[in-house]
């Protein structure tokens, strides 16, 4: 799989985006109900990506995984474990975890997808006048369970499917981090 990969900074130790969603988008006009018609073109991750999360690929977990492991982990260090970021929409599948579960699979590690959980929310982070109190908001949206029986500590890998300002992934990176399992923390996005 095509990636361009970027570094991305926050409160985690390393962290990674393999691509853009888009390559490009051009308004075709109206349709005759009077909505608009957008053409897109993806990014080879975007469109896995989009063909998982909107058309029910589950096949594309695993490709998507794929191409974390061969392009992002090489630049980490050894990883103990991974976390799915808590998803934001109920579905039938989850996409992120989708991805942790082959990725975990991939590189023989255990996948914990309930120690990172977040409330619903409702649409109060619009009504957050600067990015610190949503941030601050968002936060507490976040919890911990303790899912690790083992003593210990391990490098943490937070998986989420798309970046746009940061702020959850800053938010979940800052709960995470308190987790006293947590050795190092790195992240993995799959498209901004």
């Amino acid at each position: 799989m095509d990636v361009s990969l970027r570094p991305i900074e926050g409160p985690w130790t390393e962290g990674y985006v393999l691509d853009r969603t888009l390559l490009a988008s051009a308004y075709l006009g109206e349709d005759p109900a009077g909505r608009p018609r957008i053409t897109t073109t993806r990014t080879e991750v975007g469109e896995a990506l989009f063909q998982l999360k909107h058309r029910g690929d589950l096949s594309k977990a695993e490709p998507l995984a794929r191409a974390l492991r061969l392009r992002v982990l090489p630049r980490l260090g050894p990883i103990g474990f991974i976390v799915p970021m808590p998803p934001s929409r109920a579905r039938p599948w989850q996409p992120v975890a989708l991805v942790a579960r082959a990725l975990g699979q991939q590189l023989r590690v255990p996948v914990f997808e309930r120690l990172l959980l977040k409330a619903p929310q409702a649409s109060a982070a619009r009504a957050c006048a600067t990015r610190e109190e949503t941030l601050g908001w968002l936060v507490a949206t976040f919890s911990l369970h303790d899912e690790i029986r083992n003593p210990g500590r391990w490098n943490a890998l937070l998986i989420d499917d798309h970046i746009d300002t940061g702020v959850t992934l800053e938010a979940a990176s800052r709960v995470l981090c308190r987790y006293p399992k947590v050795a190092q923390l790195y992240v993995a996005v799959l498209t901004s």
